[in-house]
């Protein structure tokens, strides 16, 4: 009985190794497009929210996590059946004009946002005695280079790596030592304050999850990888994967500032702020992890925002596209 089984049960091995494997050859976009979508101006935003309304923000995140999943998973499909970038198909279906006043508006916004994610890298070194007018121009020449020199796949695995330094936020709630029973209560129970101050935090949160660079450099991303219609049944468990990561690393970040900073009544303005404000609140190692985690989103977005503008404009103009 057991020799009759053996091989029926390595068959099972091989076929459960096989479609983890293959699962594994996908992913990538969805991953790295959910994971920068934490970057400085985002960390920003989840650290106010923490320190202004500590733990009643957390239940945002649920329906940030689902929307941000609907709308990447239309956009990776539509990359993976149509072999095409947003951009592109923006412009075969609705003309050149609107294709324009789109890229316009793209380019603006992730203007600005690569801006912040500058100020993101000066800010996070600073904690660490490096002066801006050495670490920003540090940091464009690194993005040039990986960017400009890589390909596809050697810049893929860099930006992949570079999703693990997120751990860091977990560590730094962890050693803020929050009461775990009140978040879990405040995570499950929808909590509204009809004041200004809240709604627009609520909206903050909202509009930093879900922005317009992500669906571009997602659906581009996969039609570069050269994801296809066949392999997307495994491809969209990426994006999934990716979405839920990113507003998981949120609610790490929401929790630490929430059990420092909220409970001893300081406000801060920025994620430099809530990272110098922890150290002696939940000890400086807690600071320099959260430092440390803003410095890597910082970089991570300041190459792959511009990426996701290059894009997004090479296809609009019919231009080739991809790394």
């Amino acid at each position: 009985m057991l020799t009759r089984d053996h091989p029926a049960a390595v068959t099972r091995l091989r076929t459960s190794w096989t479609r983890l494997l293959l699962v594994l050859s996908v992913m990538g976009p969805g991953l790295i497009t959910g994971n920068v979508d934490n970057d400085a101006n985002g960390i920003a935003t989840f650290s106010v929210a923490g320190a202004s309304f500590g733990y009643r923000i957390l239940w945002t995140l649920f329906l940030t996590a689902f929307a941000l999943s609907v709308v990447q998973e239309m956009a990776a499909r539509m990359g993976a059946v149509t072999g095409k970038g947003l951009a592109d198909l923006i412009r075969e279906r609705f003309g050149v004009r609107l294709t324009l006043f789109a890229m316009a508006t793209l380019v603006v916004a992730n203007f600005a946002n690569t801006v912040g994610d500058f100020a993101g890298v000066a800010g996070s070194l600073e904690i660490f005695g490096v002066s801006r007018y050495v670490s920003v121009p540090a940091a464009g020449v690194i993005v040039w280079l990986l960017v400009v020199k890589g390909s596809y796949r050697s810049v893929e695995r860099v930006f992949l790596g570079a999703i693990l330094v997120y751990v860091t936020y977990i560590a730094s709630a962890v050693l803020a030592r929050p009461p775990w029973g009140q978040v879990l209560r405040e995570t499950l129970t929808p909590s509204f304050q009809a004041t200004p101050a809240y709604l627009a935090t609520v909206i903050g949160v909202v509009g930093t999850t879900i922005a317009p660079w992500m669906q571009f450099y997602h659906q581009a991303s996969v039609v570069d990888k050269g994801i296809t219609a066949a392999e997307y049944h495994l491809a969209k468990w990426d994006t999934y994967v990716g979405m839920v990561s990113a507003n998981l690393i949120a609610f790490f970040i929401v929790v630490a500032c929430a059990a420092t900073l909220h409970v001893n009544g300081i406000g801060v303005a920025g994620a430099k702020d809530a990272a110098l404000a922890l150290a002696p609140l939940a000890g400086r190692y807690a600071s320099a992890l959260f430092a440390i985690g803003l410095l890597n989103a910082a970089l991570f977005s300041v190459a792959i925002i511009p990426l996701s503008t290059a894009y997004a404009v090479c296809e609009a103009f019919g231009w080739e596209a991809g790394l």
